[in-house]
């Protein structure tokens, strides 16, 4: 009966707010309709009582801003939790609802086009209700669903960006269509009983679903029918079926026309059913599968079927436009779908998905009757290629690579953005025609480009559980969907496509390739011995600021090369590969810590299964053994020695003080006035081999900054550093964010400018302000970039941890014109990886240097060479590096710190060098690239970089850790430092 309850109320976190608290006994409660009064005003839902639906299980998420829609179209989501109780009433109205919200999403961007699919996806994995108490006729939900793939197929017409998104959600919901179309699942039905003689029992309850009620499951219902029939009538494999599709005995018995009864058919309706429910197939699949690859052609090709009963006088014409003999092309398809061997049938739907893109990026007028064949032509792919994985389990490499090649190739035709796989499908067939060539390098090369698509999964992976995952985890919590379906809701959308095939087979080619390039499991870019805890984090950079009370083997899923190693750790042992040459690759080495990756999932996975224990591990030069130890091992190993009782250097900076003079040339370099780095570039000059460029530099010396800050005109600037400084002291690590944005507004003094144009113009280097203000500007920002690294959150840190005084630190800045390079070069002149001495280590990627010291995903070309035959380099792996960074002819400003390469502390790399103009991402293709294609070009270019790294050294007379770059074949260094 109905009752009148007053709201209480109650504050939480300071907001205030009204509650009402119901406590309901038992489980037999369906829901709650109520409306609500204040004073005498009633209020409703619109013009509908509000309910409140006591099945829904609301769950909200835990993690930071998830809960509060963070990342997501965060209205747009609630405008569709809002719309959920009116979509249950049918699909009818599910379908209608969404055409309504189309634009809706459309105005809120890629995030509003997500939140669409979540919802679409969530309806169509059965988590949300497609029909309560309310009778449809089927041609009124194809209406509904014709209108709303109507609106997506504009929407795919006028905005390519989101493209790739509206055909996600088209695959999740059926095709529909006016008229007759869904009507036919209506009158076909009855056909089938009154032809068979099955007019009651579950034949007669799936009728009356039918004529009021269908949805998706009838498909699975009328498969689970013929199994039925082809089994010589065993129900088990009926229910099989069904259960295998999600649809239990309790789904078939709250419908609201349940199905109660089993079939119990007789052996003599056997063929006549079977005829017939293939044919009701094709009306069930043409309204709810838009991934049904029949239904799919039948619908571009055109057919018209003449029959007693079934599509009588139904007549699709042919989409306009299609290539010549593409209906033979999907005809072969067809024909070949059940074939043992898959290849042909792949190679085939490649070529039908390959002809049919051009029609795919026109205004066709039937477009979206292309996009359904698409999305089947692409689901088909993935289903054979997934038949196929147990022929290809013992099958030659080169078998391999070409099914690689070929589902990369279906993978890329499903994304907009696809120039890198593109670029991985062109270097998987270089390494097929490398292999079939008998190239002796094929298997290393294939390596590099399996490194590279795994990558661009990786990439792709993430893009979606950013834009997916969030809107999944709000709109779930809204609408009640289980916790576990949206845990798994991004790497479900990636299982189910091309990607988690793909993955499957670079899986299964890895260890393979590594064992025909004598790889190994593991390679080594820190060898040390160690003793520590394993502790399993995701990324390194989450804990790089942590400090670990006993010795620590951090197992990281993540390195991207940039991390600082924490205090404590003594190994980090990763999947990832980040360049032996890349920051903190440096640091693993100068730290005595054990850096390796390992490629061996399962070795890697036994290691995260070691969690918490203690471990000691053993590197040699191609793997590492580990075991579990006692704790009285880890203390014998600590014991002190008279080694250890040897006082370390002491590390310590001395105070720089400004000389006077804002701007030198390369000849007035001092340790006074400047850092090793200037010191070290102005002493080469002249020195190495005339074949060896130098680039002009001058400096902006110690002091400079600090005299600016104090300048009169810069005071408002300076008060504010202070005060940020003094939040800093007590901890508040934000200020040093602060710090930094606070010095981009400092202002040049006159005579900072007058002196730095006097001796750029002096040592012929081009002087900015000569192309406009504009340009001095932009070269004064990165000057003041500069300056401001020295409170980055990894630099202060850094200090803080040896106890260098930070205020004590001071910025000198290397002015350089930049060579637009066409490769760029990093050279250890002792391998890095072996401590052998003989042997020169290089690393070389294409472009600039940032992508290679810097935290940018893939490998470098990476090379030895033995200091008695620095003609004969040897690559030990090619790139897979898929982004090069390009600049034109400009000038870069390089910290120059007094904090770097002191002994016992390796400060190099932890401030910025900042160009003046931006630098340009270009994909690699490296099937175009001489240092890859061409032996005689690539043996010339490392040989001159051996050659180069061996004489720097020899001018030194120490180790040397080399930075330069390469431009039209000519060799320049920029930097080098003492090697640690």
């Amino acid at each position: 009966m109905a009752c009148e309850s007053s709201f209480a109320e109650a504050t939480l976190d300071g907001l205030h707010y009204k509650v009402l608290e119901i406590e309901l006994h038992g489980d037999s409660y369906r829901g709650m309709p109520f409306v609500l009064r204040s004073n005498e005003t009633w209020i409703k839902n619109n013009t509908s009582d509000f309910y409140l639906d006591f099945s829904r299980q609301v769950t909200t998420s835990t993690e930071d801003g998830t809960a509060g829609g963070k990342g997501t179209a965060k209205a747009f989501l609630e405008t569709i939790a809002d719309l959920e109780e009116d979509a249950q009433r049918s699909l009818m109205h599910r379908f209608n609802i969404a055409a309504d919200l189309v634009e809706q999403a459309k105005d809120a961007g890629k995030f509003g086009l997500s939140g669409l699919f979540v919802w679409m996806r969530f309806m169509a994995t059965r988590q949300l209700i497609w029909n309560k108490n309310y009778n449809v006729k089927p041609r009124e939900i194809s209406q509904a669903q014709d209108r709303f793939t109507d609106l997506l197929q504009n929407l795919y017409k006028s905005y390519p960006q989101y493209r790739e998104m509206i055909r996600m959600i088209m695959s999740a919901v059926g095709r529909g269509g006016e008229g007759d179309v869904g009507q036919r699942i209506r009158d076909e039905i009855l056909v089938i009983q009154r032809n068979n003689n099955c007019m009651g029992g579950m034949m007669e309850e799936w009728h009356q679903k039918l004529h009021n009620n269908t949805s998706p499951d009838d498909v699975v219902i009328c498969q689970a029918l013929m199994d039925y029939l082809n089994s010589d009538l065993d129900i088990k494999v009926y229910w099989d079926t069904l259960n295998k599709n999600g649809i239990t005995k309790e789904r078939l018995l709250n419908y609201d026309h349940p199905i109660h009864s089993e079939p119990n058919l007789k052996s003599d309706q056997k063929a006549g059913l079977l005829r017939d429910l293939a044919n009701y197939m094709r009306s069930l699949k043409a309204v709810h599968s838009g991934a049904d690859l029949e239904s799919a052609i039948g619908t571009c090709t055109g057919y018209r079927t003449e029959g007693e009963g079934f599509m009588v006088g139904v007549k699709v014409n042919p989409v306009n436009g299609l290539p010549s003999g593409y209906q033979e092309l999907l005809k072969f398809v067809l024909d070949h779908l059940e074939d043992k061997s898959v290849e042909a049938l792949v190679e085939g739907l490649l070529e039908a998905r390959a002809e049919v893109r051009p029609l795919l990026c026109g205004s066709q007028e039937r477009l979206k009757d292309l996009i359904f064949l698409d999305i089947a032509l692409d689901s088909t792919v993935r289903i054979a290629v997934e038949r196929s994985y147990e022929q290809l389990k013992n099958a030659a490499p080169e078998k391999i690579m070409y099914f690689i090649s070929l589902v990369l190739e279906n993978l890329a035709l499903s994304i907009e953005d696809n120039e890198n796989l593109l670029c991985c499908l062109k270097g998987w067939n270089h390494a097929l025609s490398m292999a079939k060539n008998s190239d002796d390098q094929w298997a290393l090369y294939a390596k590099a480009h399996l490194d590279r698509t795994r990558l661009a999964l990786v990439t792709k992976g993430e893009e979606y559980h950013h834009i997916l995952q969030p809107s999944a985890e709000y709109l779930g919590s809204l609408l009640g969907v289980e916790q576990w379906t949206v845990n798994i809701f991004t790497e479900e959308i990636i299982r189910s496509g091309s990607a988690a095939s793909l993955s499957l087979l670079l899986n299964h080619l890895d260890p393979v390739l590594r064992n025909i390039t004598n790889l190994g499991s593991w390679q080594i870019i820190s060898p040390v011995e160690v003793i520590g805890y394993v502790t399993v984090v995701d990324e390194l950079l989450t804990v790089q600021n942590k400090s670990y009370g006993k010795p620590t083997v951090l197992v990281a899923n993540s390195v991207k090369g940039e991390e600082e190693i924490p205090d404590g750790v003594v190994a980090v042992l990763t999947p990832d590969m980040p360049d032996v040459l890349s920051h903190v690759s440096v640091r693993a080495r100068n730290s005595k810590v054990l850096f390796a990756t390992c490629f061996d999932p399962e070795i890697l996975s036994e290691l995260q299964r070691n969690d918490g224990k203690l471990i000691s591990v053993k590197p040699s030069t191609t793997d590492i053994s580990y075991r579990e130890i006692a704790e009285s091992e880890l203390l014998d190993a600590n014991s002190p020695t008279a080694e250890d009782n040897k006082s370390g250097p002491s590390i310590s900076l001395a105070k720089k003080q400004f000389t006077g003079k804002y701007a030198i040339c390369a000849d007035e370099f001092s340790d006074e006035m400047v850092g090793a780095k200037s010191r070290n570039i102005a002493y080469l000059k002249g020195k190495v081999p005339p074949s060896v460029g130098v680039p002009t530099s001058v400096a902006l010396p110690f002091g400079t900054f600090e005299t600016v800050l104090s300048d009169k005109m810069n005071k408002d600037v300076a008060q504010n550093v202070r005060h940020l400084k003094e939040k800093l002291s007590h901890g508040e690590f934000s200020a040093l964010q602060e710090i930094r944005h606070a010095l981009l507004e400092l202002v040049a003094p006159t005579d900072l400018v007058k002196e730095l144009k006097e001796k750029m113009q002096g040592s012929r280097m081009p002087w900015p302000g000569d192309e406009g203000q504009q340009r001095w500007e932009q070269a004064w920002m990165a000057i003041k970039k500069v300056w401001a690294s020295k409170w980055n959150e990894r630099a202060y840190f850094n200090t803080r941890k040896v106890k260098l005084d930070h205020a004590y630190l001071s910025m000198a800045v290397l002015v350089q014109e930049i060579v637009s390079a066409d490769y760029a070069f990093v050279i250890h002149t002792i391998n890095p990886s072996s401590g052998d001495r003989s042997e020169i280590y290089a690393e070389v990627v294409k472009g600039l240097g940032e992508t290679l010291v810097g935290a940018y995903p893939g490998r470098a070309l990476s090379f030895v060479c033995n200091k008695d035959d620095l003609n004969s380099p040897k690559v030990l792996g090619y790139p897979s590096k898929p982004i090069g960074l390009f600049i034109k002819q400009s000038i870069i400003f390089r910290s120059d710190s007094n904090g770097e390469d002191l002994e016992g502390y390796a400060g190099a790399g932890l401030y910025d060098s900042v160009p003046m103009d931006m630098e340009e991402e270009v994909v690699l293709d490296y099937t175009t690239d001489r240092l890859i294609t061409d032996y005689s070009f690539r043996n010339t270019i490392l040989s001159t970089i051996a050659h180069t790294g061996y004489a720097i050294e020899d001018l030194f007379g120490s180790p040397q850790d080399i930075e330069g770059v390469v431009k039209d074949g000519k060799i320049f260094v920029v930097q080098t430092r003492p090697q640690m």
